[in-house]
């Protein structure tokens, strides 16, 4: 079995807020698997579909953020599920707004879920998708921020790193989280590049635009 958990606090209060990515993109995911996520247990709410001759596990903590682990050791431990199966979908400040990135080990950095689960699990060697919100600016306060909603101008980037993250899951539960890796976060590298590369075109663009002005 695969455990794949999304991240976030339960509440219609904290519905759309940044940090609750992981969630929505659980949200997505059961979507598209025709599944619902409501059978509670070990302090949170699953559900499971099976896909290629595997089962799959959907989680959401019900403990709120700063307890996250409870639900997950809880999880393993009762399915007894590999820690190479677990995979954890976070919000992360550290990137910039709608990029996702997968990744096979790491830190909590500064995100209080991911450290409740590596304390409760008692090691970090587990994948995770990190979805980026972005930085506050300077000033704001951090908890302000991450609780705080994405504003309209944000929406089409959250709603294409959801999709993404979605693909990360799928080709991690087909193929492991090393071609994830590779495909997911090559696959933004090569946006940037080609985004890049269309730079100097615009420039020129709007030179000759200039240009024809004066004329």
């Amino acid at each position: 079995m695969h455990l794949i958990v999304g991240l976030g606090n339960i509440g219609k209060e904290y519905d759309g807020t940044r940090h609750n990515i992981g969630f929505e993109t659980l949200d997505y995911l059961s979507g598209k698997k025709g599944i619902t996520i409501t059978k509670k247990e070990q302090h949170g709410v699953t559900g499971v579909y099976r896909e290629d001759g595997q089962k799959i596990m959907l989680a959401k903590p019900t403990t709120y953020m700063n307890n996250s682990g409870l639900c997950v050791a809880g999880l393993m431990n009762f399915y007894d599920i590999p820690l190479e199966n677990l995979l954890v979908i976070y919000d992360d400040i550290d990137l910039a707004t709608g990029d996702v990135r997968v990744r096979q080990r790491g830190s909590a950095g500064t995100h209080n879920g991911m450290r409740s689960i590596i304390q409760h699990l008692g090691n970090p060697e587990f994948s995770r998708i990190r979805i980026g919100i972005g930085r506050p600016r300077l000033g704001s306060e951090l908890v302000h921020y991450v609780l705080g909603r994405f504003p309209k101008s944000e929406f089409t980037a959250m709603e294409n790193a959801v999709m993404e993250a979605a693909k990360g899951v799928d080709i991690f539960v087909k193929d492991g989280v090393d071609l994830a890796m590779n495909r997911i976060n090559v696959r933004k590298k090569a946006d940037q590049k080609k985004h890049a590369e269309k730079k100097p075109d615009e420039k020129k663009t709007a030179e000759s635009n200039e240009l024809e002005k004066s004329e």
